[in-house]
């Protein structure tokens, strides 16, 4: 059968097997979908996508997963809490990292907002999802290919917007308390206040582990074993955080808010128990991981038909990681230190003179500051978008988007310095078929500017830098539907392919510079093939069940190089659920996350170096019980069945782990 025959065949089967799961576990399902938005105390200042006020709009391209859906999925850090979500799936590092996918797209290119301000590391783009946890979060919001250009710049595959909390009442607030195997204990707290011309909301949280179970039928397979044991070594973490937001509304058009928030953390590094016996072997530690943010954010209606928004910040990220000899970890051979610091500031401008239209004009501005063993790095970059909706009738709306941004290297450790550009669009055009039911579809084109690693790094001797890296390239296509289409139900169903060029890989190049004949370089050498099928339901029968299912299904391609395959995300990939209400005061929980088809390298990059993990399904199951209103105390299981599975080669996820949690709200 020819290729593309295969592939339609496939994507047919997914649809069938997705319609199929429905049915047959109609008892497991739910999910978050883009109309099932959180309502209450969201922080709409934080939002960068908003409803018109004068237009009929709607966030096509936008899905949000609520607080509420968060705390009773157990979702406790930004990484495992969207991966219920369609279109999005979890991986972890040989960094003891949590790393997210977007339609197959990392977190360098679908960069994580705080609030609407850019939370990833000013050196190599990245962000590690496990050090995010969700204690103070109202929502979060993931946009995909036809993601807003009002974000800024780096939203090649999309972007993260964690949507903090804002008070509604003259006091609110709750504590949690939980325990769980593998010695993890955590208490967190949220206190608010509004008193209408003014309002603050505080937050502290504390999350500690010693380890995790492994799994029923994992094996150590080194040659000397550091994981003989049932649970995990070198697996400890410890998370703290603490936030403030002071706000002032002067009237019922104007907000200001000033907020800053802390988080300190500390993770040891698990080692490798694969079969590779490529590369030698990371005893490492991370004795600190700190991040802290200042920013401003504001919002003035200067007249009827013109608002100006504003944010500035000022983030700091430092971490050090040790290295060391051996699993004892009584001998460090090498320290690593950064030091990052960003300072940024955005200014949006909403016009509605023009009837029919909401013309969006947004200027942005980031100082990109690292430091690293004495040696001194500087990027500054700017945009600028443009962006109109438009209500073409009252079923008919057509959103047009263009943005140029560029990135500047102004200090470079006496390497050469250079300005990199590009330029962005967007069309989407929306319909209403019925009063509940929509059909959209887009065409995007998004970029990704390289990063200070990607043109500077010197890979610990292994590689020379690239200082005239061109930016990475995406081209985005969509068509869907999303609505009501029947009583109680809310779902959607999307088609969406991307296409990429000028990926930045690396290649081997002739040079003495690296201790032999050839050394690694970064360089604008890949293009990549994305496409696949979204399909996503919810449902609520009555008053004691709700049901639902998220399914993807990604298809990615290495256009350049077939023998290499694009890595870390599933064919197939399915989260559902079903919650049960027999009586006010009880409600039982069961939800289930399966996958299949996940590529992982493993050793040198070669066709040998990539094997297959093996396809899993886990089962979530607890229990609620509300002996009164204001209390709420949970027992439960993850990975029921103690299915041992990896997301990374050589790096096994946690096995059968039971818990406990009490919630008091007020």
């Amino acid at each position: 059968m020819p290729a593309k025959s295969r592939n339609r065949a496939c994507l047919l089967r997914a649809t069938i097997r997705f319609a199929s799961l429905l049915g047959s576990v109609a008892g497991l399902a739910a999910l978050s979908v883009p109309h099932a938005l959180a309502q209450g105390n969201v922080f709409d200042l934080g939002n960068i996508v908003v409803h018109s006020t004068t237009l009929h709009t709607s966030e096509v391209g936008e899905q949000a997963l609520s607080g509420a859906d968060i705390r009773a999925f157990n979702r406790e850090t930004v990484g495992s809490a969207i991966n219920t979500l369609p279109g999005v799936n979890l991986s972890r590092n040989s960094r003891n990292e949590e790393t997210v996918f977007v339609r197959g797209f990392d977190s360098r290119q679908v960069p994580l907002f705080l609030d609407g301000i850019p939370q990833y590391v000013p050196y190599d783009g990245y962000v590690d999802f496990g050090r995010f946890t969700t204690f103070d979060l109202a929502e979060i919001r993931v946009a995909k290919g036809a993601a807003s250009l009002l974000y800024g710049p780096n939203i090649m595959g999309g972007a993260i917007n964690l949507i903090t909390r804002k008070p509604l009442r003259e006091l609110e607030g709750d504590v949690r308390i939980g325990f769980a195997t593998g010695g993890e204990r955590k208490v967190a707290a949220g206190v608010g206040s509004n008193q209408g011309l003014w309002y603050f909301q505080a937050g502290a949280s504390y999350l500690d582990a010693d380890s995790f179970a492994l799994g029923r039928g994992f094996e150590d397979h080194k040659a000397s074993p550091t994981d003989s044991g049932d649970r995990r070594q070198n697996a400890y973490r410890t998370d703290r955080k603490a936030s403030l937001k002071i706000g002032f509304t002067p009237n019922a058009s104007d907000e200001y808010a000033l907020a800053y928030s802390k988080q300190e953390g500390k993770k040891g590094n698990p080692v490798y128990t694969g079969k590779s016996t490529q590369g030698s072997m990371r005893y490492w530690q991370w004795p600190f991981w700190d991040k802290e943010s200042l920013y401003f954010i504001s919002s003035t209606e200067l007249s009827d038909a013109l608002t100006l928004k504003t944010r500035l910040y000022a983030d700091k990220y430092q971490n050090g990681l040790d290295m060391f000899t051996d699993a004892s970890y009584s001998q460090r051979t090498e320290r690593s230190l950064y030091d990052d610091k960003t300072y940024g500031a955005a200014v949006e401008l909403v016009s509605r003179h023009l009837e029919d239209h909401e013309l969006h004009l947004a200027l942005h501005y980031k100082d990109d500051r690292h430091e690293e063993d004495d040696k001194n790095f500087r990027d500054v970059t700017r945009s600028v978008a443009i962006e109109d909706i438009i209500e073409l009738s009252s079923a008919w709306r057509l959103r047009l988007g263009l943005s140029h941004e560029e990135r500047e290297a102004h200090e470079a450790h006496l390497l050469p310095t250079g300005t990199t550009r590009a330029t962005n669009g967007l069309i989407e055009l929306a319909h209403d078929l019925t009063p509940d039911i929509q059909a959209y579809a887009s065409l995007a084109r998004k970029s990704r500017l390289p990063t200070i690693k990607d043109r500077y790094s010197y890979r610990m001797g292994r590689a020379i830098p690239n200082p005239d890296l061109d930016p990475e390239v995406a081209r985005h296509g969509e068509i869907g539907l999303r609505g009501t289409p029947w009583r109680g139900a809310s779902g959607e169903a999307s088609l969406f392919y991307s296409h990429i060029r000028d990926y930045i890989q690396t290649a081997v190049v002739p040079s003495t510079a690296c201790g032999g004949q050839t050394c690694d370089q970064a360089q604008n050498i890949s293009r990549a093939r994305h496409r696949g099928l979204e399909l996503s339901l919810q449902q609520t029968l009555g008053e004691q069940w709700r049901l639902g299912a998220a399914y993807t299904y990604l298809d990615r391609d290495n256009m350049s190089d077939r023998q290499i395959p694009l890595t870390d995300s599933p064919r197939h990939k399915l989260f559902a659920h079903a919650t049960w209400s027999p009586l006010q005061q009880w409600a039982f929980q069961t939800s289930l996350d399966a996958e299949e088809g996940r590529q992982v390298s493993s050793g040198n990059a070669t066709a040998s170096g990539y094997r297959h993990v093996g396809s899993f399904a886990t089962v979530n199951a607890k229990g609620v019980w509300k002996p009164r209103p204001d209390l709420a105390l949970e027992a439960g299981v993850n990975n029921l069945g103690d299915k041992h599975y990896e997301l990374a080669d050589g790096y096994p996820m946690p096995g059968r782990t039971l818990f406990t949690n009490a919630t008091f709200s007020f």
